[in-house]
């Protein structure tokens, strides 16, 4: 069977500006089905998957993704014509009673939430595509078949944590011989997911966006002076249980809408919120360590209960939740698992390839194999790479390499000279983090290196850390890591060895962890071929990777995207395939 999943609820944003009208511009992400996406899976395997985003140049889209399904098909050489099912990462039909409460429910659920919405979407953009080839998938069952499913695992305990799916907020299930069996779930007015975003929000960054930005601004805090409030916010129950009152103020629609009550109480018994045009100070800080810390204290006390109640010794994880690096490194030291697997597009961009593998799994085509480092966007060949380049012929002059080889000692040479380089190779990331395909890259033993790029392109909080990329064999030198261990998505947190710590400046992380990615031959060839050059310049084979791209812009997709964003930095050298790139003399 041929599969198109798809993730995202196109009417989700516009629907909440139409009915509240007014409301501060961060206010409208309160919203479910944002990070549209579309993956193709063929007789059980992923073919091509990607972001709508990445197409529209509209960050977190949540538009319907034709223009990464139409990339999909075309990865595959294939017509929309030859698709067997459209599967959507979301199911409202058995909620649907639950929006007859009130006017404006009703009419939000057939305008967002309906089959009717999506099939309109459907009809509008693939007008020969049968309605009855569109399936729908429930949200947190998409999330688990897309954990389970490329764990490799014949049995695991796979857990879904995020904001919310359509009625729940944290599901569990058991995981045997290829069948997901949910064991317990959480409501959404329970939802830690939630009330990490609802604080992200308060302390002046974007609800389902910046969570990541408290994950890296809570090492700088103290948890002790507001750990009483969390720990009264969310209780603790029995048999992995918790309960969060302060979700459950809301009472009307519109506080329902926007948690305006619970917002109003961080107000006065947390601490004033910021905006996001005020600096950062102390207070902010510990908020965030407070509530990081929360966030693992649920996690773990979930966990350890069902790890102990099912006697499965190994944790698949997905969800929004599960991006938090910081949490999963606690969990991969904590041992309460023999091994732990974050599918590495855990967030709602990561249901599209999760709808899809549920609806093979039904038709038996499922191929569990752990997932790679997920490279399944497009790729550019030499002729469009020159193609673009020639359209900014007299702003930039380049080379052409004649191999990999070559074209890795050149770069290596420019990041051993503390250079910053643009790197765009292979197929493009599909999930948030950049693996080395869509990647800026620099040498992360230089200490002002930080502070550099965040000036030349990023213009993001200096608080923010930069991830090392390091090459699987050396990883165990500089990490506190097993040696061959691999942690190829660059979604853990892990410790630096803390002899070698004044060597790493710009990746280390002021409490010394770094969020580290492992490079092998087998996952990424030719990055793994970049860092071996890397290594022979440097002494080490490891740069700091961040995505490429600026502050507000998706990760960039194509030449052209990469050359005018080359041109709009302080970057001096880009690298396109075997291209490279500088500005022309002036």
């Amino acid at each position: 069977m041929k599969i198109v999943g798809i993730s995202g609820l196109e009417n989700a944003m516009p629907f909440k500006r139409a009915q509240w009208p007014g409301l501060d511009e961060r206010e409208y992400r309160i919203v479910q089905g944002m990070d549209a996406a579309a993956a193709l899976v063929i007789d059980g395997k992923l073919v091509a998957a990607a972001e709508q985003e990445r197409f529209s140049g509209k960050k977190h889209s949540g538009d319907f993704p034709i223009d990464a399904i139409r990339y999909c098909l075309r990865e595959a050489d294939i017509s929309i014509d030859e698709i067997d099912e459209i599967a959507h990462g979301f199911d409202y039909a058995p909620h649907e009673s639950l929006f007859a409460g009130d006017e404006i429910s009703w009419k939000q659920y057939e305008e967002v939430f309906s089959r009717q919405a999506l099939l309109k979407q459907v009809q509008r953009d693939l007008p020969c595509f049968a309605s009855g080839k569109v399936h729908h998938v429930s949200h947190h069952g998409a999330h688990a078949a897309s954990a389970a499913f490329t764990s490799g695992w014949d049995e695991c305990l796979v857990v879904v944590n995020d904001a919310m799916g359509e009625v729940e907020s944290l599901s569990v299930y058991g995981f045997h011989d290829g069948a997901l069996e949910k064991i317990h779930e959480v409501d959404a007015g329970d939802s830690i997911g939630v009330l990490y975003s609802l604080v992200t929000l308060h302390l002046g960054f974007d609800f389902n966006s910046d969570e990541y930005k408290i994950m890296g601004l809570a090492p700088y805090g103290d948890p002790a002076r507001f750990r009483k409030f969390f720990q009264e916010a969310v209780q603790l129950g029995p048999n992995g249980t918790f309960s969060i009152p302060v979700l459950k103020l809301n009472g009307t629609r519109k506080e329902r809408e926007n948690y305006t009550a619970t917002r109003a109480y961080l107000d006065q018994h947390l601490i004033g919120r910021r905006f996001p045009d005020q600096s950062v100070n102390a207070n902010h800080e510990d908020v965030a360590a407070a509530l990081q810390e929360c966030l693992e204290r649920v996690v773990m006390h979930v966990f350890e209960h069902f790890g102990r109640e099912t006697g499965l010794r190994r944790l698949a994880l997905a969800g929004g939740v599960g991006l938090n690096c910081t949490v999963n490194g606690k969990l991969n030291r904590s041992h309460l698992f023999d091994e732990v697997y974050v599918q590495p597009v855990a967030g709602d961009d990561g249901t599209a390839l999760g709808a899809a593998l549920y609806r093979a799994a039904l038709a038996k085509e499922i191929r569990n194999e752990r997932f790679p480092a997920p490279l399944f966007g497009p790729r550019y060949s030499a002729a469009e790479i020159e193609s673009a380049l020639l359209r900014f012929d007299g702003r930039i002059q380049w080379k052409r390499f004649d191999s990999l080889e070559t074209t890795c000692a050149a770069a290596a040479r420019l990041i051993a000279d503390g250079r910053v380089i643009a790197w765009l190779r292979g197929r493009m990331e599909y999930g948030p983090r950049a693996l080395g395909n869509r990647s800026i890259l620099a040498d992360p033993g230089h200490p002002e290196m930080r502070d550099r790029i965040n000036a030349m392109v990023k213009k993001r909080e200096a608080f923010r850390p930069f991830a090392p990329a390091c090459s699987v064999e050396e990883a165990a030198r500089w990490f506190e890591v097993a040696e061959g261990a691999e942690f190829p998505y660059m979604i853990s947190v892990v410790e630096v060895r803390p002899g070698v710590r004044q060597q790493l400046p710009a990746i280390t992380h002021v409490n010394g962890s770094a969020r580290l990615q492992t490079v092998s031959a087998k996952d990424n060839g030719d990055f793994h071929a970049l860092l071996m050059a890397v290594g022979k310049t440097t002494g080490r084979q490891m740069v700091l990777n961040t995505s490429f791209n600026v502050n507000g812009q998706p990760m960039v997709n194509t030449p052209e995207e990469a050359i005018m964003t080359f041109l709009g930095t302080g970057i001096e050298n880009l690298f396109l395939e075997n291209f490279h790139v500088t500005r022309a003399a002036s």
